[in-house]
Parts: structure tokens; C-alpha cells; sequence
């Protein structure tokens, strides 16, 4: 999937003037911040994991990493990454530039994680990897599809200070 289809995905909500295209990389949450102007934490990054019978996309905080006994506590299955083939084959979309906008297949299931509630604004990648959207927590959510809120990550140990 591209940036185009994204975007077209996102005028049901009449969020396509919200993506932002860069002129550099925003492939890594590092790069994303620099380019957007944003502390880390705020970019949102798409992780993607096999589930039983297809894959699981969690959105959370740039600041975070999965917590792999909550991950186990709320799926019953160990978190175990896709490869960057499945990756695109599951979404669409490549890796540095995953999102959780358009996507339809039903093998895949999207939730978000508590750890970006705490901003107003939050900024996922619009399908490539020099893009982004600026969306509330709520219509990150909402647009994402999400079957729910969970909270299965933690602050990575070097982000607390």
C-alpha cells in the first residue's frame, strides 16, 4: 500500500490533510521525531506480530518496547515478530512505513496501546517511509479500526529519566 491509498483511506475521515511527507526518512521513531520536530515517544510505531491464524498489529508510544508477559497475558500465544515479508504481505505496507489505515484483510487485527494516550496528539506513518499523520490518540483508534485498548508495552528502561 502507498501513501496515495492511505490517503484516500483517510478522506472517509477527513484526515488526508493531516499527512505529513517529508523530505528525509522517517523510517525509525528517531528519524520520525527529527522530521515531524516531536519528542520520540510521540511517533507511533506499528509492531507487528503472528497471531493463530494471521497477525496482530499493536500501535504504541516510540518510547516503549513490548512486554512479553503482559503480550502472553492478554493473547495466550508468546509475541513472535513478523519477517518483513510477512509484514508486507499481512498490511500492505513495508517496513518503516506500517500503518494501521486501510488495511483489509481480515487476518488482521489492530490494537492500541495505553502508552499513547498520554498525548494530544500522537504521529503513525501514512504508508511510506517519509510520512506521517498527526492524529489524536482517540482518532488514531477510531480510524485504525482497533478491536481495543490493551496495555502490553513498557517505557524502554533508557527513555525514564
Amino acid at each position: 500500500m502507498s501513501i496515495e491509498k492511505v490517503r484516500e483511506y483517510l478522506k472517509k475521515y477527513g484526515k488526508e490533510h493531516n499527512i505529513l511527507e517529508f523530505s528525509e526518512s522517517s523510517a525509525t521513531v528517531e528519524l520520525a521525531a527529527k522530521a515531524a520536530g516531536v519528542i520520540p515517544a510521540r511517533i507511533v510505531k506499528t509492531l507487528s506480530f503472528k497471531s493463530e491464524n494471521g497477525c496482530i498489529l499493536i500501535c504504541a508510544a516510540g518510547d516503549t518496547k513490548i512486554d512479553n508477559k503482559k503480550f502472553k497475558d492478554y493473547f495466550s500465544i508468546k509475541a513472535k515478530m513478523l519477517t518483513p515479508e510477512e509484514v508486507v504481505e499481512f498490511t500492505g505496507h513495508a517496513i518503516g512505513g506500517v500503518c494501521p489505515f486501510g488495511i483489509d484483510n481480515p487476518l488482521v487485527q489492530v490494537f492500541c496501546d495505553e502508552s499513547i494516550r498520554r498525548f494530544e496528539t500522537v504521529f503513525p506513518a501514512a504508508g511510506s517511509s517519509n510520512s506521517a499523520v498527526e492524529l489524536s490518540p482517540e482518532e488514531l483508534y477510531q480510524i485504525s479500526r482497533s478491536t481495543s485498548w490493551i496495555d502490553v508495552c513498557k517505557i524502554k528502561e533508557e527513555s525514564i529519566v
